[in-house]
């Protein structure tokens, strides 16, 4: 199989994502995107969101374009309203910028968990302090439990401390993550779980804040990402103003990002003061937090993210049906 073969493009499900994904790379596929973004050698538009007529629902286009791999593509996640519980599905598809024909379309649900971490653990990796030893994860879903996963071993952690509400009446959850690191402690609250931590990840579906005032002792970094509640934030707002504040792209995540807006609109926050996002970061053209105060990185998830990890799923598909 090849990019000219008749058989493109390949139509990949869930189960053949599930089985692959253990071969992808995907913090060095992420870091070369990143990089690539700011050398001007990739294009990442804004996401848009288009509804449904009738609040039938919507559905978010994620775009991008990777010109050393000559490829682009566009993510599309539908939000379908039902009488039970919402459909929420996405779907990559890859493209050629030499012929212009489709490469591959494939279920991006177990990717998008992935490549969420993946950006995070390279925002820890860029932004943590060197002698961060204590990391503190706030959610224990398939996007925290991947973030446990990619954060192990970015740092020496001495210790990772997991909350989530629902671990107190789950102990099969409680051992599944135990099995996961053996530096895992599971908290009883909140509080208890981001005490003394150096970086706190936030991987929890709330659309309203999960850190409050005095929670936090010391200066920390704190990470946060999307999730589909309108205008959700994790953390106050108002926080920001006080912050080093970093995204993934400062092009784009301020006007989708929740406290970004609620910040700007309320409480004199603007996104300029922005110290830096992760192609900046990975180009070694943002200054690092200065640790005196908060440091927050904020990630919406980007196209090309999705298209990177698409392209590198492609590759392995292709290389494996050589074989």
């Amino acid at each position: 199989m090849s990019m000219s073969d008749r058989g493109l493009p390949l139509i990949v499900d869930q189960h053949a994502v599930l089985e692959a994904l253990p071969y992808l790379d995907v913090r060095n596929v992420l870091a070369r995107m990143f990089r690539a973004l700011g050398s001007d050698m990739a294009v990442q538009p804004e996401q848009t969101l288009t509804p449904f007529p009738q609040g039938a629902g919507d559905f978010i286009t994620y775009l991008g374009v990777m010109a050393d791999a000559k490829v682009f593509g566009a993510k599309l996640s539908p939000y379908i309203v039902t009488q039970a519980k919402p459909v929420i599905t996405a779907w990559t598809a890859l493209m050629s910028m030499e012929t212009g024909q489709p490469l591959m379309w494939c279920d991006s649900g177990l990717l998008t968990v992935e490549r969420t971490a993946g950006a995070t653990a390279l925002a820890v990796e860029q932004l943590a302090s060197g002698t961060a030893t204590r990391l503190a994860i706030i959610g224990s879903g398939a996007v925290g439990q991947a973030h446990l996963r990619h954060l192990a071993p970015v740092r020496p952690w001495e210790s990772i401390r997991i909350f989530s509400p629902e671990l107190a009446s789950d102990t099969a959850k409680c051992a599944q993550l135990a099995a996961l690191d053996h530096r895992v402690a599971i908290c009883d609250g909140i509080q208890e779980c981001v005490a003394a931590a150096d970086v706190v990840a936030l991987c929890t579906s709330s659309g309203t804040p999960v850190l409050h005032e005095s929670m936090l002792d010391k200066p920390a970094l704190i990470t946060s990402i999307s999730t589909n509640v309108a205008s959700a934030h994790e953390v106050p707002p108002a926080w920001l103003a006080g912050m080093d504040v970093y995204c993934d792209y400062r092009d784009t995540t301020p006007s989708s990002a929740g406290e970004m807006k609620l910040a700007a609109e309320h409480h004199g926050w603007r996104a300029e003061s922005i110290v830096g996002d992760l192609a900046e970061l990975m180009c070694g053209k943002a200054a690092k937090p200065s640790y005196r105060k908060h440091a927050f990185f904020r990630s919406i998830g980007l196209g090309l993210e999705d298209v990177a990890i698409a392209y590198e799923l492609f590759t392995y598909l292709n290389k494996r049906a050589r074989a």
